[in-house]
C-alpha cells in the first residue's frame, strides 16, 4: 500500500498541472482518461504483486515439503529391513528360552533362523559375495588378506576367509580372501 501511495505521489509530481490552455470540457476528458489509465495501471500492479507473492509462497511451501520428505526418508529408510529382522530376533529369543534343548533341535532352529535371515536379506536387496576358489580377484568386491603359493593362476582366489555383502549395487563389505602368488 505504501509503495502504491509513493508511486502515485511521484506520478503527480512528475506531471505538472496544466494551465487552462484548453477549454474546460477537454481538460476533464483528458484528465479522466489519464486517471483511468493510472487506476488501471495501479490495479494491474496490485494484481501482479499479489500473483508474485502467491508464487513465492507456493515455492517456499514446495521447498519445505521436499525437505520434510527427505527428512522422513532418512529417518525411516531402514524400516523395511528392520521389519524383516524382527522375526529373526524372535526366533533366537525362543531358542534361548528352551530349558533343555537337544543338539538336533538347536541345529534345526538355527537353520530355520538362517533361512529367515536370508529371506530378509533378499527382500532388502542385500546380496552375499562368496567367491569360488580359482575365481579372478576383483578389487571392487574382494579384499586380499595374503598371497599364498598355490597350483593355480596368479591373482586368483585360493580361499574365502569371510563372505562379503552388497546392498543393491553398493559394496557394504568386501569378501576377505587369500590369493595365489
Amino acid at each position: 500500500m505504501q509503495d502504491q501511495e509513493k508511486m502515485q505521489e511521484q506520478v503527480e509530481q512528475a506531471v505538472p498541472p496544466q494551465e487552462s490552455a484548453a477549454p474546460e470540457p477537454a481538460q476533464s476528458q483528458g484528465g479522466s482518461s489519464f486517471e483511468e489509465r493510472l487506476a488501471a495501471a495501479e490495479a494491474k500492479a496490485t494484481e501482479m504483486q499479489d500473483a508474485y507473492l502467491r508464487a513465492k509462497a507456493d515455492g517456499e511451501n514446495i521447498r519445505r515439503r521436499a525437505q520434510e520428505d527427505v527428512a522422513k526418508a532418512h529417518k525411516f529408510a531402514i524400516e523395511n529391513f528392520a521389519e524383516a529382522l524382527v522375526p529373526v530376533k524372535d526366533s533366537l529369543e525362543m531358542a534361548l528360552k528352551l530349558d533343555t534343548p537337544s543338539v538336533e533341535s538347536l541345529k534345526e532352529g538355527v537353520e530355520m533362523t538362517l533361512k529367515q535371515l536370508n529371506s530378509a536379506f533378499e527382500r532388502n536387496r542385500l546380496q552375499e559375495i562368496n567367491p569360488v576358489p580359482g575365481e579372478k580377484l576383483d578389487p571392487m568386491k574382494h579384499q586380499a588378506i595374503s598371497m599364498v603359493p598355490a597350483d593355480q593362476e596368479a591373482n586368483t582366489i585360493v580361499t574365502v576367509l569371510q563372505k562379503g555383502y552388497m546392498i543393491a549395487d553398493r559394496l557394504l563389505r568386501p569378501a576377505l580372501v587369500t590369493v595365489a602368488q
